[in-house]
């Protein structure tokens, strides 16, 4: 180093400030190209081609300690070889679980999309941030053609729109900016002076709704959770009377949030009748159709949503159904007014300058809370231009009826037993071992069963053949949530899902 040093120093106008050389470059590009270009084949060998083999594991299972050891995560002084580096990125992607994996059940997202990936790989090369025109031109106006396609299959005439960083945070915008309709004054002032403010949302509602109401100062018992039926829809009727007891306890009712696919058994509230009791009582109705969403694209499932073209915001995660991939999440607005703008801005005279020599109505970055923003909605836009509306509503389609077959052959098959008949594209279910069959029904019985999900789930990740989530619920013991989501899985994987189960169970 100390010879390099000397030779750039003897060289014409080297400049030497605080003993650091600005001349010329400190990085070596063509040694980056190079690392670049080998790190994108071990890509496309160990990911983008295997993602369809199902002959290969799910995860390759470590225990925590020990994959720290494999992994060498020590950050040290001197850098390492490239070489090394490498071996890393194939390792990150051996021990990491392969959610493009046919057999990948565990969440509600799943597969891959190449021209999704594809848009990734650009924008992670171009590493643009999303707030002003004049340095992401094209991804600013991708997000405003795709908010406005989102808009007309929502329904509304027009409407605003922001892609955030997680339907969690889409929620928290919508209760946020209920409440700024509610008082605007709050902006200024904060939350002294202010009545009791109370939302409503149902006992399925995602948690994001109790950490939104938390995290804005509302307060989780500010949120009352309405009665949902057996199928966890939200009971109008239950609404209606914790909004008269709201009112007579003296506080403000001001927002109500339905979900539209509740995350463990897929249930779409009565928008319709939801959106009747908030215009009776002026509440603003927020609709988090994260999971559900997707199904506004399909002529044949949109009627699960029916209704919510009623609602004044809705939460729309096409990372999850349509692959657009994580994170592409979107918070839609009725109201075209400016009240996003008016809500969030902080007018910041270095970013957001009034006298550019372009239209500054398309620097949109004052909507967000945030100021650094990926261009989340380009991944969704080359996929939709690539696949169509049609291709997106094939998608749609197929998981639904690859859900429908697989709650078909559980009613065939001895020891497995439904929930209740799903709706969407989430299949609750217990798997009954032999041993258990033939005990009598009661709290040994269930006692029993509740161990059975996680002794199969932890064998079924130790042998990588699959993934599968469970849960409790609401006073049901643990049971298998199995979500159909990727265009390459088949009614083979359908049948392989039951098969597994059963080996890996045969003597429990």
């Amino acid at each position: 180093v100390g010879v390099c040093k000397q030779e750039m120093l003897q060289k014409k106008n080297a400049v030497l400030v605080d003993g650091v050389i600005l001349n010329g470059p400190i990085m070596d590009s063509k040694a980056g190209e190079k690392f670049v270009e080998e790190a994108c084949k071990i890509i496309m060998e160990e990911v983008v081609q295997k993602a369809d083999d199902v002959t290969e594991k799910v995860c390759e299972w470590q225990a925590p300690e020990k994959l720290k050891q494999i992994l060498d995560l020590e950050m040290r002084d001197t850098g390492e070889c490239h070489q090394k580096i490498l071996q890393l990125c194939r390792d990150v992607i051996k021990y990491s679980v392969k959610t493009n994996h046919p057999r990948f059940f565990n969440q509600l997202y799943a597969g891959i999309d190449y021209y999704s990936l594809v848009a990734r790989f650009i924008t992670e090369a171009l590493n643009p941030s999303v707030y002003t025109y004049e340095v992401s031109p094209v991804f600013l106006l991708v997000e405003e053609a795709v908010i406005k396609k989102m808009i007309e299959f929502i329904g509304w005439e027009e409407g605003d729109g922001i892609f955030n960083p997680g339907g969690s945070v889409s929620n928290m915008y919508a209760m946020n900016l209920a409440r700024y309709k509610f008082c605007p004054e709050i902006k200024e002032k904060g939350l002294s002076g202010l009545p009791r403010l109370v939302l409503f949302a149902s006992e399925e509602c995602h948690y994001s709704m109790k950490k939104a109401a938390s995290f804005l100062g509302i307060g989780t018992e500010n949120v009352y959770f309405i009665k949902t039926d057996d199928r966890g829809k939200m009971i109008p009727e239950e609404l209606e009377k914790q909004v008269q007891r709201a009112r007579k306890e003296g506080s403000a009712p001001f927002l109500v949030c339905a979900t539209a696919g509740t995350t463990v058994l897929g249930a779409f509230d009565p928008l319709d009748k939801i959106a009747d009791i908030c215009e009776k009582h002026g509440l603003w109705l927020h609709v988090d159709a994260s999971w559900g969403g997707s199904a506004l694209i399909s002529r044949k499932h949109r009627r699960l949503l029916y209704g919510i073209h009623r609602a004044d915001s809705v939460a729309w995660n096409p990372h999850k159904m349509l692959l657009a991939g994580i994170q592409c999440c979107a918070l839609l607005v009725k109201d075209n007014s400016g009240l996003l703008k008016r809500c969030y801005s902080a007018e910041a005279a270095y970013l957001f300058q009034q006298d550019k020599f372009y239209d500054v109505s398309y620097d949109t970055g004052d909507k967000s809370i945030q100021c650094s923003r990926r261009p989340d909605a380009f991944k969704f836009w080359l996929m939709w231009k690539a696949l169509g509306t049609l291709g997106l509503e094939e998608r749609v389609n197929r998981a639904l009826a690859l859900a429908r077959y697989l709650v078909e052959e559980i009613k065939k098959r001895e020891g497995f037993q439904l929930l209740l008949e799903p709706e969407y594209a989430n299949v609750c279910f217990w798997y009954i071992p032999p041993s258990l069959r033939k005990m009598e029904d009661g709290p040994e019985f269930w006692q029993k069963l509740h161990q059975v999900a996680p002794v199969i789930k932890e064998r079924m990740m130790k042998k990588g053949s699959m993934m599968l989530g469970y849960q409790p619920h609401r006073g049901k013991v643990n049971f298998f949530r199995q979500v159909v989501i990727s265009p390459q899985v088949s009614r083979e994987d359908m049948d392989f899902l039951l098969d597994e189960i059963q080996l890996l169970a045969k003597d429990l």
